[in-house]
């Protein structure tokens, strides 16, 4: 019989497809469980939608006998499974606490507590009033799925969490990087130090952030779509920052079909505050040195994402560089042996 971290991990799923669609809401996936059996899966797709348990339990209600879906409390006897604490105040759409309550189900569990401390532990005491068992996860929810970050409950709700607390957006920022520690060669060309393989997960990491920032080099040197290529995300938006202003008019995101969704900010903080205002949860900050360098100096980046390359650049060209096979990265303390590989390179 699958467990509780089982169907979790099963609504984990569901949130993840959502990722980057659903501001200023966070993305949650939900399932109805009834008899040790899944019948309804959803997550919440947008802002004004149906919320992930609404969603699931539509779903499990199409797939009752005809006799059972008008009766007064069609998903009696059932458990849904959730991501994040069900929303207890009507919003943009009426409160989940009502809908569960409404749907008779018999049991409520979720993943994470809603970061708003107003809310949080509110879903319980209103559940619990309609005599509905309703509680936060206390065990491991196994991620959903591999990828950069690591598709886990903790990295899924980070960015809204973020968001809740400050008004700001979470800030990622990835870097490529050679073994000896740079990130382009004299010429500043860049593209090249990473793999096939990490631009690819860096595709799928575009899938699931709200916006992509570059600095003006960025795309004055490499021209960048900043688009996503593994899955089109038609709500993703490009970010550049530049402090002249001055940039190439002809350049990609100025000019694709996505020009419309292409922002360009002075600074960085005066970038991630309005981005915060339009409801922004998760920025991927992809270039260069210098901005990483400014948002960290502010205290603005939450994640460091670090594609370590085999290769040496030095003082050469980056066609030149010196390159080596794939393998293990150690890292060694002066005197003392070299710990078990933590990671490996392409």
């Amino acid at each position: 019989m699958p467990t509780d971290a089982v169907y979790l991990q099963m609504a984990l799923a569901e949130a993840w497809k959502s990722a980057g669609h659903t501001r200023p809401n966070p993305p949650v996936g939900a399932v109805v469980v009834k008899g040790g059996t899944v019948i309804g899966k959803g997550r919440h797709r947008r802002c004004g939608g149906d919320h992930a348990e609404v969603a699931a339990m539509k779903d499990a209600i199409r797939h009752l006998p005809e006799r059972l879906r008008h009766r007064p409390h069609p998903l009696a006897g059932s458990t849904v499974y959730v991501t994040l604490e069900p929303c207890s105040r009507p919003g943009r759409v009426g409160a989940c606490t009502d809908a569960l309550v409404a749907a008779g189900v018999s049991r409520v569990v979720w993943a994470a507590s809603d970061p708003n401390p107003v809310n949080r532990g509110r879903a319980a005491r209103i559940l619990a009033r309609a005599g509905i068992e309703g509680a936060l996860f206390k065990g491991k929810v196994p991620p959903a799925g591999d990828g950069p970050r690591g598709r886990d409950v903790a990295s899924l709700i980070a960015p809204f969490a973020k968001h809740v607390a400050t008004g700001l957006p979470y800030v990622t920022v990835k870097l490529a990087m050679s073994l000896d520690g740079r990130i382009c060669d004299y010429r500043g060309e860049a593209r090249w130090i990473s793999s096939a393989a990490s631009r690819r997960a860096t595709g799928r990491l575009r899938e699931t952030v709200d916006a992509v920032m570059v600095g003006a080099e960025t795309i004055r040197c490499d021209d960048p779509s900043l688009l996503c290529h593994t899955r089109r995300n038609d709500d993703l938006w490009r970010v550049v920052v530049s402090r002249s202003g001055s940039l190439p008019s002809a350049a990609k995101v100025f000019t694709d079909e996505a020009r419309d969704r292409t922002l360009v900010f002075p600074d960085p903080r005066v970038a991630l505050e309005e981005l915060g205002r339009r409801g922004f949860l998760h920025v991927l900050c992809e270039g260069g040195l210098a901005l990483a360098r400014s948002l960290a100096k502010e205290g603005l980046v939450d994640e460091w994402l670090t594609v370590l390359s085999p290769v040496v650049v030095g003082d050469s060209p980056l066609a030149d560089a010196v390159r080596f096979p794939a393998g293990d990265v150690r890292f060694c303390v002066r005197n003392s042996p070299c710990i078990p590989p933590v990671f490996s390179v392409e």
